[in-house]
């Protein structure tokens, strides 16, 4: 029988805890056991896991994605709600929404992992939950995606984000803001560079320009500061969290750390101190996936953010990019690599060339399928307004059809029409001196689909995602 974690907090009976769960996750997953073995005394190891707290997930009350053998996919959440030590960081807020929402998906298949940001303000498509204790439930709705678990706890938030991605969700990680800072003193803190002073009083978070060493409450400032850095925006938030947790686990990783047995002890204190799981994810899973990860390279631990970009009805809210992030997310389901293919040198020189210089938003578009396939173009038009061209309508040739897929444009639009063309896997453009502002798009015989859409093989780029690895990630002044 596998040893379960006692426990002296009832799980059941309170709010799952409030977390940055990426820096958790991936601090455990990458090293908590994978460095457990070098502690003198198994017990003791036994003993620091004996701290996680547990809830009871019913994954039995919904259909759920089909599992692929081998793959372990993990739920990272957190929650914006404040209180205890928490209270200071921005006040009480009604409620219980993550603050943080990701997906961690590690493939012994592929010898690495990948971390997928869902971010917080996107809006989608919500299926109903039945109500789950003192939650009420909710109805099937279209909103952002952290109410679920206003709604219906932590198992409402995993059926949300299986349904959404078609991912089967192996098990749900939180870890509090307060564990998070312990995390941060406990290696010595983190070295950063900050390009730009930073004064954010809702944060609690002034910083001076420069490469520096930030403590645990520093560390947490910067991770949760929004308004007094880039743009405001969660989606550049989450960029800066990126490169932070980045600089932490190499820092975790490094010499200095794993060659210190009481530092080792302080961090994995530290970590299980302050996380909460579900009652299935055991210790001895938990040793399975970091035999698993013992010998990833950081260069094979990659960040990302599912494709998104401004929702048509709210620019502070985030839509996903289609069929991008459908792409991503079958990918993952079905642990397929995700590679990134260098071009030919000819080929990165004709691109250059013809790199697009008009926003997609700036660009309307009309398609004609030119092809036996019913439909193809209103399909097209739609992939199209996914990735945010206008759309101007779609239709029937009403004469000859030419041999290759072609985009036409009226004189002086041709920016526009290689914007379009530069989506598509074949194309040529062509001017037409009988179209004005909006280009044409005639699809062929010779269709081959846009690039990165759900007919593409698993081994090309998907190109609106920006993945960075744990290397990459590494800031400079």
């Amino acid at each position: 029988m596998p040893k379960r974690f006692p426990s002296h907090r009832s799980a059941g009976s309170r709010a799952v805890r409030r977390g940055l769960g990426l820096g958790g996750w991936v601090a455990v997953g990458t090293t908590a056991l994978v460095i457990g073995s070098s502690l003198t005394a198994y017990g003791a190891y036994y003993d620091i896991y004996g701290n996680i707290s547990q809830e009871t997930v019913d994954t039995d009350a919904w259909d759920r994605p089909t599992k692929v053998e081998g793959a372990i996919n993990i739920m990272i959440i957190g929650s914006d709600v404040r209180s205890g030590d928490n209270a200071e960081y921005g006040g009480e807020i009604e409620g219980e929404r993550p603050d943080t929402l990701l997906i961690a998906h590690i493939s012994p298949n592929h010898d690495g992992a990948v971390l997928i940001n869902l971010p917080r303000d996107s809006v989608v498509d919500m299926p109903s939950c039945e109500p789950n204790g003192d939650r009420p439930g909710m109805d099937a709705h279209r909103g952002m995606i952290n109410s679920a678990m206003n709604y219906g706890g932590v198992q409402c938030q995993w059926k949300v984000v299986e349904q959404l991605t078609g991912i089967h969700i192996d098990h749900f990680v939180s870890v509090d803001f307060t564990g998070f800072k312990e995390m941060v003193d406990a290696i010595g803190g983190v070295e950063m560079c900050i390009p730009e002073p930073v004064d954010d009083p809702k944060a609690h978070l002034t910083l001076e320009a420069g490469e520096q060493t930030l403590n645990g409450e520093q560390a947490l400032g910067y991770m949760r500061s929004r308004y007094g850095q880039g743009d405001g925006s969660d989606l550049s938030r989450i960029d800066r969290q990126q490169v932070f947790l980045g600089a932490m686990l190499r820092k975790v990783m490094s010499g200095e750390i794993m060659s210190s047995p009481s530092s080792i002890y302080s961090f994995l204190g530290s970590v299980t101190d302050s996380i909460t799981v579900d009652d299935q994810f055991t210790v001895d899973k938990m040793t399975d996936i970091a035999i698993q990860m013992r010998e990833v390279d950081l260069g094979n631990i990659k960040f990302l953010t599912v494709p998104n970009g401004a929702h048509p009805d709210d620019e502070n809210r985030v839509a996903w990019t289609q069929p991008d992030a459908d792409q991503l997310f079958q990918a993952i389901a079905n642990d397929t690599q995700i590679v990134e293919d260098e071009p030919e040198e000819d080929e990165a020189e004709e691109s250059a060339e013809e790199a697009p210089t008009v926003d997609p938003s700036q660009v309307s578009v009309e398609v004609i399928n030119g092809t036996d396939t019913p439909g193809l173009a209103g399909t097209v038009g739609t992939e199209l307004q996914g990735k945010g061209f206008v759309l101007a309508g779609t239709g029937n040739p009403q004469g000859s059809v030419p041999g290759r897929t072609t985009v036409y444009h009226g004189p002086g639009m041709e920016a526009h029409a290689n914007t379009v063309a530069a989506q598509l896997k074949k194309a040529v453009v062509e001017e037409s001196p009988l179209l004005g502002s909006t280009v044409q798009l005639v699809i062929s015989a010779d269709w081959d689909g846009l690039k990165g859409d759900s007919s593409s093989s698993s081994t090309e780029v998907l190109d609106s995602i920006d993945a960075k690895t744990a290397e990459e990630t590494e800031s400079a002044c």
